[in-house]
């Protein structure tokens, strides 16, 4: 059927227009404190780094310009088109781009380099949008959620092997979407347990307990599996019988051998708490069949699964991360000083944020910017920048600034007439949520460093060019809303 004209300019939402501009101004101008020193300031000098984020900018606000020309109908059509062929020009990237400072994501185009990831994230959310929006789609259904995890999980994979870890895990911002959708909850919990008991097994891991033949981080993480088996299998079941037993067996045998190990004979209580966990589970598979209650199933296999995750822990932070991927997350965690590597770079961002005080130093007038001491400062490490000149007021008008353009979008998005744009409303949210958390995370030493920019802020062409794309396309869905077909 014939469409009607859209009035982009009557139906443009301006306030998110006018919260994005602000935002990049901003970006700017931490850039030339960053990047400037005390012999140039020629900050509109194109052989500056300022000179060039200005190029950046006035480039993604054309090329925003031209997105918002692109009807929905194209988008939806062609939705699985674009996705297919950013999957390939990934695959292109992984044989021939050079290697950059360890990965092999950047192409050279002449004088500009560019890095697919940050533009497959719009076609990866168009995909996901087109799937769900399938008249079928049940996000409760195994199958479709797989498949629908399958389409952003393709790209993911081919990231990582382009040695871009970082850029990767952006992708797992999906769930999140899949999640308002109606995915389950259980999802979302399972990723939750399995970064907790990650994170204890590596910290504790070299913590034994007291003069015992066991680690405290095993011992915690099974008795956390011990304590959700029970309390999970009474939000399912509600039987306190039922739940007492498998309590009972697990966590009371767990504290008879721990004090049999503490008092008489000292011996690998883990082993005995891993035996135990077998053992209620079976037990539960038995109630499953016997009441013909599959559910009770499901808390079978968390156990035995999240007893398998344990023992494979160890063998993926040794064997299958890269030695500066364990470097950082051990001194993340703590374990680790390296003061002049990723421990370098932490450590400088939190001095140049502590020495900004309440109002900052002024702009251009940071110590730590001027002496280059904070590494990749005006990009992954901006923010440390923003602390230094603009203090903790500053700091916090331009979290602001982002917490205003996420709620903005949240509403946008809730306000579409179709699943295809609510999805990819969600899509853009939960990208540069991913984003923000992460970034000013490991800026503040809370997350591991992982070299994701902050969006519309970092320099750099890719980064910014890749998240208009992405806020552009759905500004023009939004201008769609009520437009029929």
């Amino acid at each position: 059927m014939e469409r009607r004209n859209v009035d982009i300019m009557g139906k443009l939402d301006w306030f998110t227009v006018l919260l994005v501009l602000v935002i990049m101004v901003c970006g700017w101008f931490s850039i030339c404190g960053a990047s400037a020193n005390v012999e140039n300031v020629d900050l509109f000098s194109f052989a500056t780094r300022p000179g060039k984020q200005m190029v950046w900018i006035i480039c993604a606000l054309v090329l925003g310009a031209v997105v918002m020309f692109i009807n929905q109908n194209f988008l939806n059509s062609n939705a699985y088109i674009i996705y297919i062929a950013f999957l390939l020009l990934l695959i292109f990237t992984i044989f021939v781009a050079k290697d950059t400072k360890g990965s092999r994501s950047w192409l050279n185009l002449g004088p500009v380099s560019l890095q697919p990831a940050e533009f497959a994230k719009f076609a990866t959310a168009l995909a996901l949008a087109k799937f769900v929006d399938r008249f079928d789609f049940n996000p409760a259904h195994l199958g479709d959620l797989l498949k629908a995890c399958a389409v952003f999980v393709v790209p993911m994979f081919l990231i990582i092997c382009q040695n871009e870890t970082g850029s990767a895990l952006v992708y797992m911002a999906f769930l999140l979407v899949l999640y308002r959708e109606g995915m389950t909850g259980s999802v979302l919990f399972l990723g939750f347990c399995a970064i907790v008991f990650f994170i204890l097994e590596i910290k504790f891991s070299p913590v034994n307990f007291g003069d015992q033949p066991f680690q405290v981080g095993t011992w915690l993480v099974l008795t956390i599996i011990q304590l959700l088996e029970p309390l999970i299998l009474w939000f399912m079941s509600k039987n306190r019988n039922f739940t007492l037993t498998v309590g009972g067996i697990g966590l009371g045998g767990m504290l008879i051998g721990l004090a049999v190990s503490l008092s008489i004979v000292p011996f690998k209580v883990t082993w005995l708490q891993i035996g135990l966990i077998i053992l209620t589970s079976a037990y539960i598979f038995f109630r499953a069949v016997k009441d013909m209650a599959r559910k009770y199933i499901l808390v079978a296999l968390f156990a035995i699964g999240s007893v398998g995750y344990l023992l494979s822990v160890d063998y993926a932070f040794n064997k299958i991360l890269q030695p500066h991927q364990r470097t950082r997350i051990n001194v993340t965690l703590g374990l680790e000083d390296d003061p002049q590597g990723t421990g370098y770079n932490v450590n400088q961002s939190l001095i140049a944020i502590g020495s900004g005080g309440l109002t900052g130093k002024g702009f251009m007038k940071g110590t730590q910017t001027k002496l280059k001491y904070v590494p990749e400062q005006d990009t992954d490490f901006i923010f440390c920048t923003v602390g230094e000149e603009q203090g903790f007021k500053g700091s916090v008008f331009v979290l602001l600034l982002y917490l205003g353009l996420l709620l903005r979008l949240i509403v946008l998005a809730e306000r579409q007439s179709s699943v295809f744009g609510r999805v990819y409303g969600y899509s853009v949210v939960c990208i540069l949520l991913f984003h923000l958390f992460i970034n000013i995370g490991m800026v503040l030493g809370i997350t591991p460093v992982i070299g994701i920019p902050l969006p519309f802020f970092s320099y750099g062409g890719s980064s910014l060019w890749g998240f208009t794309i992405l806020l552009a396309v759905f500004l023009r869905i939004d201008c769609e809303r009520t437009t029929s077909y």
